[in-house]
């Protein structure tokens, strides 16, 4: 018998964020149901900011979904089990510029009532409007470290924030 979503407050969250992103991974997804890209990643976070529940993701310049994010007002962190961890992969490993992710890996793309994109495979998904986003800079880093070891290529990240507006969980 196949799980359906059941809609929950952001507080009622089981999951350690260090685990669900840094760990399992996620899927940021943005567009439309006819023109959306995704991509797995395992940096960003959760939290209460400007007294709003958040999420957060980081996105680099490189990356096609980036496009996808800066054009849309709304987009989704979906987390899955672990026996989606091959479809989590290839979908950080290949681009929607060449290839129908979803179809490849057999996820199945629905559309939320507000337009975005989520996975039905997902166990987890928080649906964010977008409410602010701001580019890394090298001259922002106090460790040089950082920018040494993570932007080499210069090739550096976008930092979304935004308002968790629904919280979606099997």
């Amino acid at each position: 018998m196949e799980r359906t979503f059941v809609q929950i407050k952001p507080e009622e969250i089981k999951d350690n964020p260090f685990k669900a992103i840094g760990s399992d991974w996620m899927l940021i997804t943005a567009g439309s149901i006819n023109s959306y890209n995704t991509m797995t990643a395992s940096w960003g976070g959760m939290g209460v900011f400007w007294n709003k529940n958040i999420a957060f993701c980081v996105i680099r310049e490189s990356r096609y979904t980036r496009k996808f994010i800066d054009n849309s007002d709304i987009f989704t962190l979906s987390f899955f089990d672990e026996n989606y961890r091959d479809a989590l992969r290839f979908c950080g490993a290949h681009s929607g510029r060449d290839c129908d992710k979803a179809l490849e890996t057999g996820l199945t793309a629905i559309e939320s009532k507000n337009g975005s994109v989520f996975f039905k495979e997902a166990r987890l998904v928080l649906e964010c409007r977008k409410l602010y986003y701001h580019d890394i800079t090298p001259g922002g880093f106090v460790d040089k470290s950082i920018k040494e070891k993570i932007y080499g290529d210069n090739d550096y990240h976008r930092f979304y924030i935004g308002e968790i507006i629904n919280c979606y969980k099997k």
